[in-house]
């Protein structure tokens, strides 16, 4: 998704410089303080908070302020290099033109642009840059780095003295200062195929195809976990940095960070899951690189199962000469789990009350047969609008086979910034404490909770059973 580049304007002196910077930027937007700024294209409030929302949303930023004021507000949301947007602060009177975020992303590009825009010098301080004329992680759009991960390395590798051979057609590196040498230790690799790049390589795939031959597609279901990056897996991170297109509900994709220019956001309706998958491998079938996002865990109450579905129903044999891996996250339950102690610590079960794709009969039946097993619980979905009066007899269900004081834990949010986590006693629980963003875990007949030091409580079922040990 290419999104438009953002002018944030805090004076009157500002504005006559944006404007200038907009007739040479294409698209562009410029937004200006209220009260401060008149014949802005949109006013703002807080800075801080648009400034943090166009970051997230992943639009260019150039501020019309201090480095240090952009810096300063942009500093608790900054997780992923490989993804960052570019960002500039350029002087009030136009003066000055400072790149602050995203080197791999094309900020030295732009910023050169907008200094030429306004006759002045861009102070680049990229060290690679400086010395080789190029950025290596930011190719043209008909290229793709594909391990942006190795990329730091093998700079830091020129600057130290090594020298590298081309392999391939790289005509944006012909006026490139870099030390070539036929027998160069580094290899930079420039082919149409998917390949695995080796060590000190980089490889950039061309989009160019031809008619006998594809690279082969791939489709990558990963899990964000609760929210948090913290609890994202690294190899999840890697999969965001290097897909081509994202698919996922929209929620979700808000979650996973802001995207370079060059990533095709395709964002769908909760509800769309089957249409979504489809999608996904129809994008993989024609040789790209694309990433379906769930919450939590893949394969938790969430797409993994759909897509797994649509391929095994497909009678499209492209779609079964995809590239497919299911990533794990961490799912609601036990990021909930691990916040109150180990609820989780023994037996458990994790039962949906929502019953739009199951009949509720399966679901009480379900709840009856593990609570008389004495399953430590967690629940999915425990109430909505439409379904009021589920949770309640989900309790009721419960009641019978648990004492009054069997510890609950209400997690909602974990990992995001609402987040709330408490424990109550099966006797306190009410509908009106939980909805569709709690996770609720029922303790079985040997959970325990005790105080925790600082306020709270710790909770945790033991792993013996009957007689401790």
């Amino acid at each position: 998704m290419t999104t438009s580049p953002a002018i944030l304007v805090l004076s009157a002196l500002g504005l006559q410089t944006a404007f200038q910077v907009k007739s040479g930027l294409n698209g562009s937007i410029i937004y200006g303080l209220d009260k401060r700024v008149e014949g802005a294209d949109a006013s703002f409030e807080n800075f801080g908070d648009t400034i943090r929302d166009l970051y997230q949303a992943g639009h260019p930023i150039i501020a019309l302020c201090s480095a240090g004021i952009t810096i300063r507000s942009l500093a608790s949301i900054l997780e992923n290099k490989g993804a960052e947007p570019p960002v500039l602060a350029v002087a009030d009177d136009g003066s000055t033109v400072v790149p602050l975020l995203g080197g791999t992303n094309g900020v030295n590009v732009l910023a050169r642009q907008i200094a030429a825009i306004l006759n002045v010098p861009a102070a680049i301080t990229t060290s690679g840059e400086l010395r080789f004329g190029t950025c290596l992680l930011n190719p043209p759009a008909e290229f793709r780095l594909t391990n942006p991960e190795s990329a730091k390395t093998f700079i830091a590798d020129m600057l130290a003295g090594k020298t590298v051979r081309i392999e391939g057609n790289a005509p944006w590196l012909a006026d490139a200062r870099l030390p070539l040498d036929d027998n160069g230790e580094l290899l930079i690799r420039v082919t149409s195929d998917n390949v695995i790049a080796g060590e000190n390589e980089l490889v950039f795939q061309s989009s160019a195809k031809t008619d006998e031959t594809s690279p082969r597609g791939k489709l990558s279901v990963i899990g964000l976990g609760p929210g948090n990056p913290d609890f994202m897996v690294p190899a999840v991170k890697r999969t965001l940095q290097q897909a081509q297109d994202i698919l996922g509900y929209e929620t979700y994709i808000r979650m996973a960070g802001t995207f370079r220019p060059d990533q095709t956001i395709h964002a769908t309706d909760n509800r769309e899951e089957m249409q979504r998958a489809r999608h996904a491998f129809e994008l993989a079938a024609t040789g790209r690189s694309v990433v379906m996002i769930s919450s939590g865990d893949p394969g938790v109450f969430a797409m993994a199962t759909a897509v797994i579905e649509a391929l095994h129903h497909a009678d499209n044999p492209a779609w079964h000469e995809v590239e497919l891996e299911i990533l794990p996250g961490v799912s609601a339950a036990l990021a909930a789990a691990s916040k109150s102690g180990a609820p989780l610590g023994h037996d458990f079960c994790i039962i949906s009350l929502s019953d739009n794709l199951k009949p509720w009969e399966i679901i009480e039946k379900r709840i009856s047969l593990a609570a008389e097993a004495d399953f430590a619980f967690a629940f999915y979905n425990p109430i909505s609008k439409p379904r009021p009066w589920q949770l309640p007899r989900a309790i009721e269900l419960l009641r019978k086979h648990r004492k009054p004081d069997t510890p609950v834990v209400l997690g909602r949010d974990i990992g995001r910034p609402a987040e709330t986590l408490r424990t109550i006693r099966l006797e306190d629980l009410t509908p009106e404490q939980v909805d569709m963003r709690t996770v609720i875990i029922v303790g079985s007949s040997l959970t325990r909770t005790f105080p925790k030091t600082g306020g709270g409580n710790w909770t945790y079922t033991p792993r013996w059973y009957g007689t401790k040990p």
